[in-house]
Order: C-alpha cells, then structure tokens, then sequence
C-alpha cells in the first residue's frame, strides 16, 4: 500500500486551525480569505489564506506554514508551533484498508489468469 510522502505537507481543516491558534470556529472563518463571489480570492496578507478549490463546496484547508504566517504576522503571536498529528485509526480507515486488499488480490489473481 502506498504510504504518505513526507515531502507532501498534510493540510489543516478549520477543525486544526482552531485548536492550533486558540481561536473559535467562527473567527477562523471572519479570519479566511473567502468571498461568496469568488472561488478564489488574490492572496491578502492581511488574511487567513486557504489553498486553491475546485469547487465553492470543497472544505476549506490551509498550509502549515499559511496558519504560521497568520499567527505571527496578523494575530501578533510570538511564539508559533503547528504541530500536525496523523489522524486517529477509525473502523472506517480499517475498513477500507481491507477493501483495498481484497481488490489488490483480486487484480493479482486476474493478471496471474492472463498468462
């Protein structure tokens, strides 16, 4: 199974940045840069800039980094730690780690049938 590449950052929901800055859910949102117009506003320095979407209904998400650069430039905080933690093993993970297993052996067993 393919693991997660450390080189990719993992991305923080509105859920982390709260619990990161210390801050309600519904600051965390007057903080964004988000318009109802506009999918994707310019960058504002003055902002909580979220990655790029695809669609106006996708999950806002945001940089390490992004919600570091906050913290210290906007919010004034001196000291910032993100610390980014693997999300807890649900029944559904396992679950789907099974599925992906019983599909993997099936795909084997169809290439091994072809020979």
């Amino acid at each position: 199974m393919p693991t997660e590449s450390t080189s990719q950052p993992q991305l923080m929901t509105v859920e982390a940045v709260e619990k990161a800055l210390n801050r309600s859910r519904a600051s965390i949102y007057r903080y964004a840069n988000t318009d109802p117009e506009t999918l994707n506003p310019a960058y504002n320095p003055q902002r909580l800039n979220p990655e790029l979407r695809v669609d106006k209904d996708d999950l806002l998400l945001f940089h390490p980094n992004e919600v570091a650069r906050f913290a210290q430039d906007v919010l004034r905080i001196k000291q910032v730690t993100i610390e980014l933690q693997q999300p807890a093993e649900t029944v559904t993970h396992e679950l789907l780690r099974a599925i992906l297993a019983e599909l993997q052996a099936i795909q084997q067993q169809l290439r091994s049938g072809e020979h």
